[in-house]
């Protein structure tokens, strides 16, 4: 598989890139993970959105406006492309999915964006294309998802937005990628339940038996370079930052 990060700032656009979104490719298939506020403009360089089977699904973690509020823009281009909107498109993601985006464009929830995607409420296990989705409920505010991606034998694992989780430590167990939230630092006063620290990021990484840790939803007021040391403090393989529009092998 081959991930591409379009869009990794945390809770917020950055001036460096926009809130989560990621790319992941197996034999020219692709599903897109999350596609928060400001991400759908530079999705466009990893992927070809106008069309009509280019994507095979949108995978959201969950709806805060930085995770699904881009899939506004993505419903005008394939509402309004020349040619029409085609089949409609995947879209997984906890129930209310389909009410929520719906309400963020103003329009009323029947049909809502029914005609352009294809809703689904997360179950554990589904299969798109080559890609096996396995999603577990972890911790935050609202209903929210760590999402496990397997192709060609290789294994992904992205958190979403979560505080400390043993589901997330299941969910990751011998991933050859974490993608691990780490929207905090230690030395801060964090609410609980909310979000992971670098360490606690890498700590999970190291119960769950990871290969590789990439450290994103990185937020713009934290030192990256903090982060990315606390985190080294904990795991010892391969420790990254997430940075926009890098394309990597998983």
């Amino acid at each position: 598989m081959r991930l591409a990060i379009v869009g990794c700032s945390g809770s917020f656009p950055g001036p460096e890139s926009p809130a989560s979104c990621y790319v992941v490719e197996h034999e020219g298939r692709h599903i897109v993970l999350d596609l928060g506020s400001g991400a759908f403009g530079a999705l466009q360089r990893h992927v070809d959105v106008l069309a009509s089977d280019s994507i095979d699904a949108v995978v959201l973690s969950h709806l805060h406006p930085d995770h699904c509020l881009d899939l506004t823009a993505y419903y005008v281009a394939r509402k309004y492309r020349p040619g029409g909107p085609g089949s409609p498109l995947a879209v997984l993601g906890p129930a209310g999915t389909a009410e929520r985006l719906a309400r963020a464009y103003d329009m009323p929830a029947s049909p809502g964006m029914t005609g352009v995607f294809e809703f689904r409420d997360h179950v554990e296990v589904t299969d798109i294309g080559p890609f096996r989705i396995t999603t577990s409920l972890v911790v935050h505010p609202v209903p929210a998802y760590a999402i496990r991606v397997e192709a060609g034998g290789r294994a992904l694992v992205y958190s979403g937005d979560t505080g400390v989780s043993e589901a997330l430590v299941e969910l990751a167990q011998g991933a050859d990628v974490a993608l691990f939230e780490a929207s905090f630092l230690r030395r801060h006063h964090n609410p609980p339940g909310l979000h992971l620290t670098a360490a606690e990021a890498a700590e999970h990484a190291v119960q769950a038996g990871v290969e590789r840790l990439i450290l994103t939803h990185l937020v713009p007021w934290n030192d990256d370079a903090e982060s990315l040391a606390e985190a080294a403090e904990v795991f010892r393989g391969d420790l990254s930052l997430a940075r926009a529009g890098a394309v990597l092998e998983v």
